[in-house]
């Protein structure tokens, strides 16, 4: 196994990607990286602005660059390719340098959330019903137009995190490549 080997929980809103990761890096003794998104957001004392996305942009940035650890899953709960798609679908653009950001990033796999749960709302979330749907068709357009490996997990409460675990066994622990794995 590589030093270091990273996994991105990503999707639409409310498809369990704070608490999946959250267990998968407890399941296989690995690193959490919470959503920076919701805390900053949180802080604020105003809606959210480009200015403000773009900083959590640079934000995740950092943070996967400051990441040491040898030996060690990392399990990312959102990451740059949420970030993107929140631009564009809110703002109708993104900052030029997010997508070669993008593209040089040493992502090993991405777990994409089916929206297959039901969707939970909460006073930061924005885009329930038809959006939903789109959201998560646009994130898996954005998946295979940068060529990532990913995988769709689906099913609800321990089958989801059964299903999580089953595919980070085939692709991580037992080494076995991408095209074999998924």
């Amino acid at each position: 196994m590589k030093q270091q080997i990273k996994i991105v929980l990503t999707g639409a809103e409310s498809t369990g990607k704070s608490t999946l990761s959250e267990k998968l890096a407890s399941h296989f003794e690995g690193r959490w990286i919470p959503e920076l998104a919701r805390d900053y957001v949180q802080k604020i004392d105003h809606h959210y602005t480009y200015e403000d996305v773009e900083t959590i942009a640079r934000q995740q940035i950092e943070e996967e660059k400051n990441i040491t650890s040898p030996n060690q899953l990392i399990f990312f709960d959102t990451w740059l390719i949420i970030t993107k798609v929140w631009f564009d679908f809110v703002f109708g653009k993104h900052p030029v340098w997010l997508h070669e950001a993008i593209r040089n990033s040493d992502i090993d796999m991405f777990l994409l959330c089916d929206i297959d749960m039901p969707w939970i709302p909460d006073p930061l979330r924005e885009n329930g019903g038809k959006n939903r749907i789109k959201l998560h068709e646009i994130y898996q357009s954005e998946l295979k137009a940068y060529g990532f490996n990913y995988i769709v997990i689906k099913g609800e409460g321990e089958e989801r995190m059964k299903n999580a675990i089953d595919v980070v066994n085939r692709f991580i622990v037992k080494n076995i490549s991408y095209e074999d794995c998924c």
